[in-house]
């Protein structure tokens, strides 16, 4: 009975079309006029903050990340702050992987630690994050951890936003993987008649470029 209910636990999730459907009906899908970290003008936002007050489709996210990880090796599983720490923290406590977690600035009191959790020199880290842009973020949050000994390789994403992320990251020698694309998004609003023709087409301008 018990392998039955771990059958069901890991393999009965949401498929794409229903995760993406979820997540424009939680509004983490919004469509306007926003500038992102990089710097550029962007007529969609992908706001996975909105997750952490649905229970439920933080556990579908946490899923699909760490099945992507399944096949990679690493010790410890670090979520990129701030977003991606319940979901790092949901797959550390559902699948008993230790976490670690890097603060955006060291505090002046208590321990002064960057990083937190336990590690030795040499450890394999996994970098867990909501999405990738240009990958600026992911080298912010990599370049500590490295200096304090950890070895990173692999970084995993619910959605790329196909701003050349991956290919950054490439050159860098990091591999990245995402559950999800930008182009999947808007495909599936535009097919559900959920978004128009001009706000897919200025979506898929931005994304070729």
């Amino acid at each position: 009975m018990r392998v039955v209910k771990r059958f069901i636990f890991e393999f009965i999730q949401m498929n794409k079309k229903e995760l993406i459907l979820k997540l424009f009906e939680i509004n983490a899908v919004k469509f306007g006029e926003f500038k992102l970290k990089s710097g550029v003008i962007s007529p969609i936002y992908i706001d996975l903050r909105e997750i952490i007050s649905h229970p439920d489709l933080l556990l579908e996210v946490s899923k699909k990340i760490y099945q992507l990880s399944k096949k990679l090796e690493y010790d410890v599983i670090c979520g990129a702050p701030y977003t991606a720490i319940p979901i790092a923290t949901t797959i550390s406590v559902l699948y008993k992987k230790p976490m670690l977690l890097k603060r955006k600035e060291v505090k002046d009191y208590g321990t002064k630690k960057l990083v937190e959790g336990m590690f030795k020199k040499g450890d394999k880290c996994l970098i867990i994050d909501d999405l990738i842009t240009d990958g600026a973020s992911k080298l912010e949050t990599i370049k500590p951890l490295k200096e304090m000994g950890l070895k990173v390789k692999d970084i995993v994403v619910l959605l790329d936003r196909e701003a050349n992320g991956e290919n950054i990251l490439k050159k860098h020698g990091y591999n990245l993987y995402s559950a999800l694309k930008l182009s999947d998004v808007i495909d599936v609003l535009s097919e559900e008649k959920l978004i128009d023709m001009d706000i897919y087409n200025n979506c898929l301008t931005l994304i070729q470029g």
